[in-house]
């Protein structure tokens, strides 16, 4: 006859174990609780991205008429995620992303972003962090210039070397390559792709909201 200590004892170990096993299980339906729970929060995120396309740039159809490129904007908690890609441009040319005021020509106030490089199939791509929606906007209160809250809410892409649209014949009439400020160096070309599809008051970024 097994004594009282014994029995006492498997109780013990019984009781133990079942509890052990209730604090896996409770363990288990937490994590797919929060996994379940991020899974919303990332398709919430994704079903608020915006995304538009990059048309060519007057004269730019003529000399590349495949130009093209699209722009996805993902909002954040803190800031937000844009990925620009661009098809039909030359073979291996570099190229400069501004967000800009206005869509074409004189621009307005312009903020570089990255370079874009495209490869030897005239693609490319790129990805930038920081504020791309409708609080986008620059100010300068004195210095060299002083200009009120300005908002940015259009794209532009530039051709890196001034050279490239030249020969492309992207300049009917120039008789030297036209030089403008849009890359690091402030010798870059003319513009290739923008967003003037939407009007110049309301670009695409004002579309954008966190």
């Amino acid at each position: 006859m097994r004594s009282f200590t014994h029995l006492h004892r498997r109780s013990l170990a019984w009781t133990t174990a079942g509890l052990g096993a209730m604090a896996v299980a409770g363990a288990l339906a937490m994590t797919m609780g929060l996994t379940a729970a991020s899974a919303t929060s990332a398709a919430a995120r994704t079903a608020s991205s915006f995304s538009f396309k990059l048309v060519p740039s007057p004269n730019i159809a003529a000399c590349l008429p495949k130009a093209g490129g699209n722009a996805t904007i993902t909002p954040g908690t803190l800031n937000d995620t844009m990925k620009v890609s661009i098809h039909g441009m030359p073979a291996n040319a570099g190229f400069d992303l501004f967000v800009i005021q206005q869509p074409l020509a004189p621009f307005g106030v312009s903020w570089y972003q990255t370079d874009v490089q495209a490869s030897q199939y005239g693609t490319g791509s790129a990805t930038v962090r920081g504020v791309f929606d409708v609080e986008t906007f620059s100010v300068s209160p004195g210095g060299t210039t002083t200009f009120a809250p300005t908002h940015q809410y259009h794209l532009g892409l530039w051709f890196n070397d001034p050279t490239v649209p030249f020969n492309l014949g992207c300049e009917p009439g120039a008789t030297s390559p036209i030089v403008t400020p849009f890359n690091g160096e402030q010798h870059a070309g003319i513009q290739v792709v923008n967003t003037s599809e939407f009007p110049v008051s309301a670009g695409p970024l004002s579309k954008v909201h966190r």
